[in-house]
């Protein structure tokens, strides 16, 4: 008897989805530790804010270039809306930079959390666009959820372990900013797709906006680059994680994954930012959840917006 041909094996078909699934979640818990490697770099490296996004950016910058100059498109440098875009790109590079210098790592990212949702009434406000299904809801239970995280102790935990004091008030109005600006760039990045931006464009855009901004701005108020010739190994290892890690790895993960899955399928995991800022906050700067409060205000937060940007 002939032997029947089999079948190729069904996980043949999805392997590459899966691929690409792992890329996506990577890049996005790469996102939540970047808040955490910003205020470890500023608060326990002690190197100056200003040049810290000046030579992260610009490094990435050049490795960026050396890779992609052919496939840029220099055409579109002359558009006035990618100015606007970069003007969007510092603001929300110097705010969020300044936030997670003066409060806990942790609260930045819950507030960056809720971006979507300031997203969807902006798009409504500005763009006269439908607001999503339930908005109001998963808006609301998320704001709970952060309240109990935000009302547990992380005082303790992580207010004597860094050599900047802390400003809550003032971190948090600042992640307020970053939060609204991120939502204007990403309103306007939609805009640029009317002009066929590329992505590589746009990404060179961004990276050269935050390095001469802020190398310029550190330059102009003299801040001190002693700094950079006294870090340890752990600094050094965890530059390379914000800069190489965050702002390339992260970058390219995220860009790529989209294009092969969907903006709504990746932007459906961003609550793993959550779990990733959570873990590494407390293995680098010791700041911990206490409570079991604390714990189910993360649950809530995390699994609301899971569901709500899955259901968009």
């Amino acid at each position: 008897m002939a032997a029947t041909p089999s079948n190729p094996p069904a996980e043949t078909a999805v392997s590459p989805a899966w691929h690409w699934l792992s890329i996506a979640l990577i890049a996005q818990l790469g996102w939540g530790a970047y808040p955490v490697l910003l205020r470890y770099l500023q608060t326990v490296s002690l190197l100056p804010s200003l040049s810290l996004l000046a030579v992260g950016n610009f490094l990435v910058l050049l490795l960026v270039l050396a890779a992609r100059w052919r496939q840029v498109e220099w055409r579109i440098f002359r558009l006035p809306l990618l100015w606007l875009f970069g003007g969007l790109v510092v603001l929300r590079g110097i705010t969020n930079l300044l936030a997670t210098r003066y409060t806990l790592a942790i609260y930045t990212q819950l507030i960056y959390l809720m971006t979507p949702f300031i997203v969807a009434l902006l798009s409504r406000l500005v763009l006269h666009e439908q607001l999503p299904r339930h908005t109001f809801k998963a808006l609301t239970l998320c704001l709970v959820g952060a309240l109990l995280l935000m009302a547990g102790d992380f005082g303790a935990a992580g207010g004597g372990e860094t050599a900047v004091s802390r400003n809550d008030l003032l971190g948090i109005s600042l992640a307020l900013a970053s939060c609204l600006f991120l939502a204007l760039y990403m309103i306007v990045t939609r805009r640029t797709a009317r002009h066929h931006a590329s992505g590589d464009s746009l990404l060179i855009v961004h990276l050269t906006s935050l390095s001469l901004f802020s190398g310029g701005a550190s330059l102009v108020v003299a801040e001190k680059w002693q700094p950079w010739t006294q870090l340890g190994a752990l600094d050094w290892l965890v530059f390379a994680l914000f800069a190489l890690g965050v702002l390339l790895g992260s970058n390219l993960g995220q860009i790529r994954s989209i294009q092969k899955l969907g903006a709504p399928l990746v932007s459906s995991m961003m609550a793993s930012r959550l779990v990733s800022a959570l873990l590494f906050g407390a293995f680098l700067l010791n700041e911990r959840l206490s409570s079991a409060w604390q714990l189910l205000g993360a649950a809530i937060v995390f699994v609301t917006l899971t569901w709500y940007l899955r259901q968009r």
